[in-house]
């Protein structure tokens, strides 16, 4: 079986030593066997699961997220299941997009206020004092 250090299996899907570090601190990444001297040994199965974790938070899953489609992956899964989580991470992509284009309409509303010249009066400094303190 091929055996991986950490600065490889680091190389080969791009996620920082410190990362993995962490994702092994957090549990989301088995502690590795180690070396006579010392230095963490991983296996192919381990270089699957940190490409697995990598792409999965390119995709926005949270840890705990990730940590759940890892047990249905490790103990047996149902698509249904999968499915499921994925349609909540989906649901929650698509209301930061609405939040994202409400800040793009109001920032886009508040800058054409302004004419950006030299003046000492900004519209869109005078828009963000009208907000007022929260609720």
């Amino acid at each position: 079986m091929r055996a991986y250090r950490i600065g490889e299996i680091s190389r080969r899907t791009r996620v920082k030593i410190e990362t993995i570090r962490y994702y092994e601190r957090v549990g989301v990444m088995p502690v590795p066997d180690r070396s006579e001297g010392g230095s963490r040994i991983y296996n192919l199965e381990q270089l699957k699961r940190l490409s697995f974790i990598k792409r999965s938070r390119e995709l926005g899953f949270s840890l705990d997220d990730i940590r759940r489609l890892l047990s249905l992956a490790d103990g047996g899964h149902s698509c249904g299941e999968v499915k499921a989580l994925t349609q909540r991470h989906l649901t929650g992509v698509r209301e930061k997009i609405a939040d994202l284009q409400r800040l793009e309409k109001t920032l886009d509303m508040i800058s054409s206020r302004c004419s950006g010249d030299d003046a000492p009066e900004c519209p869109v400094i005078d828009a963000l004092f009208e907000a007022g303190p929260p609720g």
